[in-house]
């Protein structure tokens, strides 16, 4: 139950970040990324910020043999850049381009009630079984051709 708790809290406190930053408004969003218009330099200091508290953050956890609610720490291991790595990260920033939401920033905006972050939340979660159907589908085509 703390597990689950631990992780309210975090979530609560994370999509309050992003609202009162104005990371869930897509227009502030968008403004952040035209350079050439109306360039809005605030998020800029959002995201120093969070990278500032982030570092400091990782020295003092990953001190610790290990995380409160778990035995070990889940850290990524994976250096390789391959094709998928390339995939996401551009689909990512052309969405977030496109669109002014990020996933970190739309779901918060469904609780302020933001009609474009409910149609981008379903697009994204209609992506991502795409997505998994069509990584399945290679899968199994690879093994059947090797077994």
């Amino acid at each position: 139950m703390a597990r689950i708790l631990s992780a309210l809290a975090v979530g609560l406190i994370f999509g309050a970040g992003i609202a009162l930053s104005g990371m869930a408004d897509p227009a502030k969003v968008l403004n952040f990324f035209d350079l050439a218009g109306t360039w809005d330099p605030s998020l800029a200091f959002v995201m120093g910020g969070a990278l500032a508290i982030t570092a400091i953050g990782y020295r003092f956890v990953l001190a610790r043999p290990a995380p409160l609610f778990d035995a070990a720490f889940h850290l990524p291991t994976g250096r390789r850049i391959d094709l998928p790595l390339i995939a996401g990260s551009a689909a990512f920033g052309v969405g977030w381009g496109i669109t002014g939401f990020c996933p970190g920033g739309a779901i918060p905006a469904l609780g302020l009630g933001r009609g474009e972050a409910f149609l981008f939340v379903g697009a994204m979660l209609a992506g991502i079984a795409l997505s998994r159907t069509v990584r399945q589908a290679l899968a199994s085509r690879a093994a059947a051709r090797t077994a």
